[in-house]
């Protein structure tokens, strides 16, 4: 067996976020706006901590910068400000637009871009676009605010502020040495023909843990200055530290401690507050850092003119060693590291020839790494508010997330996004976990843990949907990353599976399942609702509150979701069976609790209420009115497409296997012939019979994919969009109480705020469920076989199999980052800078959605976590072309 590389050496001396992933990307992009800093009576985050704040507030839960890292807790905090010598602040924090001041929602403001990382960050990497111009932050604002939810949103772009090319590259890098010995580095590349003048501030300092009125220390973290070379780093919980400068011009001290005078109008504690730094280079204020060059806040300053064209090179180690000479084995070590990252990569990128495509799957991977952020939020303090600070109003007590005191966490999560979507996330984070399992299998697989454990879950079963209200319902999507993650680890590892893991996490599940069945099935008939379900801005109501017409909504979606989820639970339940067959009564449970949903999927009651119509060949929600009536509510979106993700195929291996499942099985095909129909079966010459369990087989599943494949409906050139193109015609219409409700298509960004914020989904491109939809294409091809084939634009008119289906959808979604026939990359618009600058185009963003009819790139930019998925389509277009 050959030598494993360095960087894999390392992932296996543990398991946990200790050792050499101490230290990593933990902080967040922004803290101010969050709802865990949020202590005001009216509930607005976003209005309780303002970016203008941000600079000056001490926060309470975590810590924000820019190319930052921390430890694992987040005790000690490394990242970068700068200043172009125009701007009214430092530049210490990335800024971006609040729903109120966007006309699309919240939203960064800022250009840069995630480019390497290792699972460990033994090295890793970033690009920030700095303009040198004075920042346009009240122009952004200005802007806007007066534009429409028809309008586009103001983008840096928009302002001009990239055109004459007065800007600067700035890429911060980090390798380590050791475990605790990281080596820094910050270059400036001018890219104006003039030279221009920055100045570069390596900042350190401790999250605020002191002023709460929790712990009491008997030695307060310190930094102490070094003559003008170092800084001394003292913390209780996380040791000694030095970190070391190469020839800065000044080191500069204050406190992590709120500016009281200025926000609030109260004297201050300490003359060297938060902002002291700021105030000193911005106001020439030299009364606010503190002479005796220590505290708990510290700067390293750097103050250069770069010439045209030109570039300059900074470099700090931070290290619990103590040295006379920190940088005579930088450069060696540097290399080092780097080298073992390309060395990572080779196997997972192995025969992907075309270097454009291993750019865009290694940044991928990279913007997943750089997402992990210490979390920190717990509820019951944050309810009853902190003994040193003001108390909450009442109405906290049974406000946001007033249902989940249990919920406490201080654990390092895969973020959405860390500037627009900085907070805990449970559905996202099961699509992120797939690409990490590429990357660090344990880690993923303890990210699944983590959200099931009891002091995540609700006591009732509940999974905590997102920090603004962990009370909402996510897709139960959990089951399936868990199986596919289980699937990644087992191929990395020789074959061998973690059903360790699989037991773990299926019997937390199993709680959440009961959840489900218990709450969400109102009538105890197998039909599901659930609310919220990720299709916020797709259909007439909100539906995770109350519906105006009265009743209730039966979700086709939901019910898809639970069938799905009864199938993920039987797969896994089976594997766990091969090791301790009790799982086999596990087994028989999930198979014929699916085989009740699906039944029901065909026909509900004796009225023969169906989610199916028959006339329009599709699924629909069916809203059932307090007079008793039911109709259905027959918008084609993605709602209808959900049933196909329940698939399964059970094979003659490994029924055989499973005895007792196996005549369990049996007896209900036998026993029970109005379930059986539900089965499909397939015999395979010298193998018996192949079981398909789906609630979608023969003429049904034509008719979805019919519409799914049909350019005039769900199929863009850029993927499958999630509401049919039909209702740009055709907009459905809801009468309620002489009010019209419309639902139009809409491939962009919302033209209305009807359900807040920025939601998007009536009509783009969205990556998550166009990834469940070819996995779940990829089984019903494992089935069929080639035996079955449909319809499918690019093929002229020929009839392609499944798998050929798959890679059409695969392909057009990898379209998006590629050049088209007119050299314009989609996902980047109207935006030349974009289009033809190598120095932007290089680099990849990831954005959350993207135009349903164009491709363009939209929401959040940065939202690697399931666009991140693109890395495994391109594994699956390779593994395809092999």
């Amino acid at each position: 067996m050959s030598e494993i590389d360095p960087e894999r050496a390392r992932l296996k001396l543990r398991t946990d976020n200790k050792g050499w992933k101490k230290w990593g990307p933990y902080l967040t992009e922004r803290q101010w706006g969050t709802v865990r800093e949020d202590y005001s009576q009216s509930g607005y985050a976003w209005g309780s901590t303002t970016h203008d704040m941000a600079r000056s507030k001490a926060y309470r839960w975590g810590e924000e910068g820019i190319g930052g890292i921390s430890d694992n807790k987040q005790h000690i905090c490394f990242a970068f400000a700068f200043w172009n010598h125009k701007d009214h602040i430092l530049k210490e924090r990335f800024f971006g637009l609040t729903p109120s001041e966007s006309n699309h929602g919240e939203d960064v403001k800022e250009i840069y871009f995630y480019q390497d990382s290792t699972p460990t960050h033994s090295y890793q990497k970033m690009l920030y676009k700095y303009p040198q111009t004075a920042f346009p932050y009240e122009s952004l604002v200005k802007e806007s605010t007066k534009r429409s939810r028809q309008e586009p949103e103001y983008e840096l772009l928009d302002t001009g502020i990239f055109d004459n090319d007065a800007y600067f590259d700035i890429t911060i890098e980090y390798a380590k040495a050791d475990e605790q010995d990281i080596l820094i580095k910050v270059t400036v590349e001018n890219r104006s023909k003039e030279a221009a003048p920055i100045t570069v501030l390596p900042t350190i300092w401790f999250r605020n843990t002191w002023s709460w009125g929790y712990e009491k220390y008997k030695h307060k973290p310190t930094l102490t200055g070094v003559e003008n070379s170092s800084i001394e780093i003292h913390h209780s919980l996380v040791g000694h530290f030095h970190l070391y400068a190469d020839h800065p011009d000044e080191l500069l001290f204050c406190d992590n401690e709120t500016n009281l005078e200025r926000l609030y109008k109260t004297p201050n504690p300490t003359p060297y507050t938060k902002d002291g730094i700021n105030d000193y280079i911005i106001n020439k204020n030299n009364e606010s850092v503190n002479p005796k060059k220590t505290g708990t806040k510290a700067s390293v300053k750097y103050d250069d003119i770069i010439p045209a064209n030109g570039q300059k090179v900074y470099r700090l180690r931070f290290t619990n060693t103590t040295t006379n000479n920190p940088f005579a084995d930088f450069d060696t070590l540097w290399e080092k590291r780097m080298q073992e990252a390309d060395e990572f990569y080779a196997p997972l990128q192995k025969g992907i020839t075309d270097e454009k495509l291993k750019s865009i799957q290694r940044q991928s991977y990279a913007g997943m790494l750089w997402s992990k952020q210490w979390y920190y939020y717990n509820v019951f303090e944050w309810l009853k508010g902190d003994p040193s600070t003001p108390k909450p109003e009442g109405n906290r007590k049974t406000g946001r997330n007033s249902t989940w005191k249990h919920l406490y966490t201080s654990n390092i999560l895969s973020m959405p996004d860390k500037w627009e979507y900085p907070w805990f996330a449970a559905w996202d984070l099961a699509f992120h976990t797939l690409p990490l399992a590429r990357l660090d299998p344990d880690f993923a697989k303890r990210q699944l843990s983590v959200i099931l454990r009891e002091y995540y879950m609700h006591p009732n079963g509940q999974i905590p949907a997102y920090e603004w209200s962990f009370s909402d319902v996510n897709p139960p999507v959990h089951a399936w990353a868990t199986w596919k993650v289980y699937e990644i680890d087992k191929e990395t590892n020789g074959g061998v599976g973690d059903t360790v893991f699989l037991e773990r996490i299926f019997h937390k599940l199993l709680l959440n399942f009961t959840w489900w069945v218990n709450l969400k099935d109102k009538n105890g008939n197998n039909i599901f609702g659930g609310g919220f379900l990720g299709m916020d801005n797709i259909g007439v109501f909100d539906r995770s509150a109350d519906l105006p017409t009265g009743g209730h909504l039966e979700q086709a979606d939901g019910t898809g979701w639970m069938a799905m989820y009864c199938l993920n639970m039987l797969r896994i339940a089976c594997e766990i069976s091969l090791k301790n067959p009790v799982y086999q009564e596990m087994a028989s449970k999930f198979f014929e609790h699916f085989l009740q949903i699906s039944g029901a999927m065909q026909f509900m009651g004796d009225n023969k209420l169906n989610l199916w119509d028959d006339g329009d060949k599709f699924f629909y929600d069916m809203l059932h009115k307090e007079n008793g009536d039911a109709e259905l509510l027959k918008i084609r979106s993605m709602v209808g497409l959900i049933p196909l993700f329940a698939v399964e195929v059970l094979t003659p291996e490994l029924l055989e296997k499973l005895p007792a499942f196996k005549r369990r099985v049996e007896w209900v095909l036998k026993n029970r012939p109005d379930l059986a129909s539900l089965v499909s079966s397939w015999h395979h010459h010298g193998k018996g019979d192949s079981r398909l369990l789906s609630t979608l087989r023969g003429h049904r599943m034509k008719m979805i994919l019919r519409r799914m494949f049909d350019e005039n409906e769900f199929l863009s050139d850029f993927g499958v969009r999630s509401l049919s193109k039909y209702h740009k015609e055709h907009p459905y219409k809801f009468t309620h109480e002489g009010g019209t409700i419309q639902v139009d298509y809409t491939p962009a960004e919302a033209t209305g705020d009807m359900f807040g914020g920025n939601s998007n989904w009536r009509g783009p491109i969205w990556f998550p469920m166009n990834y469940l939809i070819l996995d779940s294409l990829e089984k019903f091809h494992g089935y069929y076989g080639t035996d079955f084939k449909v319809e499918f634009p690019t093929h002229s008119g020929q009839m392609v199999t499944l798998q050929e289906a798959s890679e059409g959808v695969a392909k057009r979604l990898l379209s998006l980052f590629l050049p088209d026939a007119n050299a314009k990359i989609p996902m980047y618009g109207e935006y030349e800078k974009f289009q033809k600058d190598a120095l932007f185009n290089k680099n990849h963003l990831f954005f959350e959605y993207f135009d349903g009819d164009t491709g363009k790139g939209l929401g959040a930019n940065h939202q690697t976590g399931w666009t991140g998925l693109i890395s495994e389509i391109i594994r699956h277009l390779h593994k395809v072309a092999e």
